[in-house]
């Protein structure tokens, strides 16, 4: 079990994190709007966005009490 300490410093890497998701998502589908754009830098972007979103997901998964069976 989290102290309280600990879950408010995770709330705040997830607020953190969310907001540079949504940012790069952003970003992604302005460059790819124009029809005209570097397919490596989309790539890595979207490949960034992946890891952000999976980290979001472990962060969301740690805040969840344990249930006991």
């Amino acid at each position: 079990m989290l102290t309280q300490q600990p879950q408010h410093e995770l709330r705040e890497q997830l607020v953190t994190l969310r907001c540079e998701h949504r940012s790069l998502d952003e970003q992604i589908n302005q460059l790819t709007a124009t029809g005209v754009f570097d397919q490596l830098l989309v790539s890595r972007m979207k490949k960034r966005r992946l890891h952000l979103k999976d980290m979001i997901n472990h962060l969301s998964s740690d805040l969840i009490p344990d249930m006991n069976a």
